[in-house]
């Protein structure tokens, strides 16, 4: 018999068999693990938290594993917790996986302050919608010299961490296709002193994006621009040229965006075995993120970053139902508002 023929049978077979066997539907389920960060106590104060003066929020305590830890008596405290993960996935059930992901939110940008600047009712009702104004372009925002400092000072801590703390380092850098979190993950991890087998090449993900509104600072610019800025980072499967998801006046819903950020974590967790990930997104789409992970609320100012540990475990069955909406149309003012009190954001406050 011909190998092509053979080749036709089986596959045929196999066809039929998964179409009378089908391989069963599973779907991810996150947990925080508590008491590893203060970041997910409740009593720790978000406005007021400093991550990098309390060393990335982790909390000085021992792990059941520390009898097991290398050269225990000289490790810190970041080492100690290193063996604890690496032992919780060693021991762990085959459907489970425990990882450390880095959520950072990029510098300030020229659309943070213009919105500073004119006050949130102007912005949100007039100024957000427009591409920039004589001065500045906040279309796609990029950092300003106070938000490229930021990054610099987190690529210093970073520094620090791995050179005193004995920090694993992320071993996969994830980005936001917006320009703002393109330059700010450059910045943070740019001449840190990263394993080779780990280098710093990021991948750009669609779905780690701004919650879309109708602020053109939220739309993105082409793959094209984005490779001539930053040659040596990746794209995901799928990367379309232009922004296939924002549109003038409109705006997704909260519930929207947890259901692309439950689908972003789901991409990385089912394609990437990394234990140490790193994620430089929004303000918005971290509070999303964190939604999604089942972690307490906890806004970061920009530049900033928390650490937060995942129980990841794969379970048989669908996804819990989801219901995607349309997107809302969004309410502008015809002149910009004069009233400078953040509760007007429904522009009725418009003259």
């Amino acid at each position: 018999m011909h190998p092509s023929t053979i080749a036709t049978g089986l596959a045929f077979i196999s066809a039929v068999t998964a179409h009378l066997h089908p391989e069963p539907q599973t779907h991810i389920n996150y947990t925080v693990v508590p008491g590893v960060f203060l970041q997910d106590d409740p009593s720790t104060n978000a406005s007021a938290f400093d991550f990098i003066a309390s060393n990335f929020g982790l909390i000085n305590r021992t792990y059941p594993t520390d009898s097991s830890c290398p050269d225990r008596k000289h490790a810190t405290q970041w080492q100690r917790l290193a063996h604890y993960i690496s032992s919780l996935n060693s021991q762990c059930r085959s459907n489970e996986r425990y990882a450390l992901l880095f959520l950072g939110r990029h510098g300030e940008g020229y659309h943070n302050a213009a919105e500073s600047y004119y006050g949130t009712p102007a912005w949100n009702c007039f100024y957000s919608e427009l591409d920039g104004n004589s001065t500045v372009t906040w279309a796609d925002a990029h950092l300003t010299a106070p938000g490229i400092t930021q990054a610099q000072t987190v690529n210093k801590f970073w520094s620090h961490l791995l050179k005193d703390e004995k920090t694993t380092p992320p071993e996969s850098f994830y980005t936001s296709p917006l320009w703002r979190c393109l330059q700010t993950i450059q910045l943070t991890f740019t001449d840190l002193n990263l394993p080779k087998k780990n280098p710093f090449i990021p991948i750009v993900k669609e779905f780690f994006r701004e919650g879309i509104s109708a602020h053109t600072c939220d739309r993105r610019s082409t793959k094209s621009q984005i490779r001539a800025g930053f040659p040596s980072y990746r794209f995901e499967n799928g990367f379309q040229e232009h922004d296939p998801y924002w549109m003038a006046l409109r705006a997704e819903t909260p519930t929207d965006q947890d259901i692309r950020s439950k689908k972003v974590l789901d991409d990385v967790f089912e394609s990437d075995d990394s234990t140490y990930i790193s994620v430089t997104a929004h303000s918005g789409e971290i509070a999303s993120l964190l939604r999604v992970l089942g972690h307490r609320e906890f806004r970061l100012a920009t530049g900033a970053a928390l650490p937060v540990l995942v129980k990841a475990t794969t379970l048989k069955g669908d996804e819990p139902p989801t219901a995607t909406q349309p997107y809302a149309t969004v309410t502008t003012c015809a002149t910009p508002p004069t009233i400078k009190a953040s509760s007007c954001n429904d522009c009725s406050c418009c003259k």
